[in-house]
């Protein structure tokens, strides 16, 4: 008669240590696979040149204006769409069977989830110093202190990980990588659009200006352009950390339901 072993209890520390050692694998990763970050360098670079150069002299009547105003825009745009790859890379994880040898190995269960999770920082880290090297090279200047600009960072990527775990939602209930990243796409382009990033919201219909004014991206894209170029801050923030707190309070639970019945 055979006799199954109880699973291995691992304490709340051992559990953390776990998620982080599983980060350090996802950042070697990077550092192995460097085309991994191609969608954090490259993306960024495009969008602004493309966005400046093509409709800054329409929108703002300058290119050096239009500049000032999208640089902290974008950087929402570009860190929101970074921070929806985690659920491509857990849905590739489980489809390759990683996730089979995982649970074989005396780690907490939810260690790989943590650790992809936070292993994303980096690139959300290399997203962001693209596009202000690229954005200082244009012209763009910060006009508030260290201080100001180092609150916008960490809000940021706060945003980013606020609004992750809805990726990783989707990652764990499709079947392929390329579906989550189909439907993460159809989510995050009216999303990003229908904001203040690109244009002003006074130019838009009432039903869409209504949305654009409220909406996350526009929030923090206010926020940071307080931060950087000077000016108030309390509204959008109040508004920005009111939907960070829906989207862990939402998708965290629903998260982290999926991956464990996926895996």
């Amino acid at each position: 008669m055979t006799t199954i072993a109880a699973p291995r209890r691992v304490s709340p520390s051992s559990g953390v240590r776990h998620g982080l050692s599983l980060a350090w694998r996802g950042i070697l990763k990077i550092r192995k696979n460097p085309e991994q970050l191609a969608d954090v360098t490259i993306a960024p670079i495009i969008f602004l040149v493309m966005f400046v150069y093509l409709f800054g002299g329409a929108i703002m009547g300058s290119t050096e204006g239009y500049l000032q105003m999208i640089v902290p825009g974008i950087m929402v745009f570009n860190i929101l769409q970074a921070s929806m790859t985690v659920g491509v890379q857990l849905n590739t994880d489980v489809t390759k069977g990683v996730f089979d040898r995982f649970r074989a190995m005396p780690i907490a269960r939810s260690a790989p989830l943590i650790g992809a999770v936070l292993a994303d920082i980096v690139r959300y880290l290399v997203c962001l110093v693209v596009l202000m090297v690229v954005a200082t090279i244009m012209g763009y200047r910060v006009q508030t202190g260290p201080a100001e600009f180092a609150l916008a960072i960490a809000l940021v990527i706060a945003f980013a990980l606020s609004f992750c775990w809805a990726s990783v939602f989707v990652g764990m209930l499709v079947k392929s990588p390329g579906a989550v990243q189909g439907l993460m796409f159809v989510v995050l382009m009216p999303l990003t659009f229908g904001s203040n990033v690109f244009v002003p919201t006074g130019t838009m219909p009432g039903w869409l200006k209504a949305w654009a004014d409220i909406s996350p991206v526009t929030q923090m894209s206010d926020v940071l352009r307080g931060l950087m170029n000077g000016g108030p801050i309390a509204g959008p923030l109040t508004g920005s950390l009111i939907w960070m707190a829906a989207a862990i309070a939402v998708f965290f639970p629903l998260a982290t339901w999926a991956y464990r019945k996926r895996v």
